[in-house]
């Protein structure tokens, strides 16, 4: 049963992913459009340069989720790199329960109130031409840890998958079995 909600959840991250990596491919026609237009026709669009830091804010912030999700994450690997799969599960629990869950909790409790305040404010750029609705912007704060929590999760399941002997390592970790 846990391995099948981990499978589950390892098709709706790597959904995620995949609209993550077209937002990608979207700030780099941006970022390329604005430096033509700048250079070329030396001309330049607030909005555009605006569009460039709300996508690269959302890759980002979704992004870190899909890394975890594929073991791409960062760590510490001094300690980590000698421990035998079941240790490493642990460590991974563990540091998951007792340090990445209650960040984004954290951060999600933190985030309301800012994008709320810019919801009731209207809040729009400070630039003449810049882009309107800052909070929805704002808002993928607090989105995106949520969805973070539900990878953190998701990585937790193949941890416990990992100490009962139903799956393998994360890729990364296989080297070592």
């Amino acid at each position: 049963m846990l391995l099948t909600l981990e499978k589950i959840t390892d098709k709706i991250i790597d959904f995620v992913g995949n609209i993550t990596a077209l937002l990608l491919i979207l700030m780099i026609l941006n970022v390329a459009y604005d430096v033509f237009m700048r250079y070329v026709f030396h001309n330049s669009s607030i909005a555009m340069q605006e569009l460039e830091w709300h996508l690269f804010a959302v890759i980002m912030l979704y992004g870190t989720g899909y890394a975890l999700r594929h073991n791409a994450h960062v760590r510490v690997d001094f300690l980590y790199d000698r421990f035998s799969p079941k240790k490493k599960a642990w460590v991974n629990i563990l540091g998951t329960l007792f340090f990445l869950l209650p960040l984004a909790l954290l951060v999600i409790y933190g985030s309301y109130e800012y994008v709320m305040d810019s919801y009731t404010t209207h809040e729009i750029s400070e630039d003449p031409g810049g882009l309107p609705y800052r909070w929805i912007i704002k808002a993928q704060i607090p989105f995106a840890f949520i969805f973070l929590i539900f990878c953190a999760l998701n990585f937790l399941l193949h941890n416990i998958n990992v100490l009962k002997g139903a799956e393998l390592p994360l890729p990364q970790e296989e080297d070592e079995l």
